[in-house]
């Protein structure tokens, strides 16, 4: 299982950008994709969640109507499309992934053996 994150940068608060998680090495349309940020100092937090068949969707409290997540069969890669952004999500962001069919989506990082490298996001006031 390899997962690489890209798309993350410097950004001006209230900007836009859009991550890619890159999968391979197994079967990516039966693992539920999720992102994850840890900043500095604080514990790593859910962000958003997609399950193997793009029909299952969850957010975390403080991105939900900022960030949408979506996933693309025949790339291979799930993408996290993070607008309104502000100061306070800076932080490095990863993508996870699971095997788990038919459960219901969670946000919980113990739930995802596998992880990518992580990118940094840094948003500007």
């Amino acid at each position: 299982v390899q997962l690489v994150e890209s798309g993350g940068g410097l950004v001006q608060a209230g900007g836009s950008l859009r991550l890619s998680c890159a999968a391979s090495g197994f079967t990516f349309g039966a693992y539920m994709i999720a992102w994850f940020r840890q900043a500095p100092g604080k514990e790593r937090e859910g962000l958003s969640c997609i399950d193997e068949n793009g029909g299952s969707i969850h957010y975390g409290d403080s991105v939900k109507g900022r960030f949408t997540i979506a996933r693309d069969s025949a790339r291979n890669t799930v993408y996290l499309l993070m607008q309104h952004l502000k100061p306070e999500d800076t932080a490095v962001y990863y993508c996870a992934s699971t095997f788990a069919p038919g459960v219901p989506g969670r946000l919980s990082s113990s739930f995802y053996p596998s992880w990518g490298q992580g990118t940094q996001v840094t948003v500007s006031s």
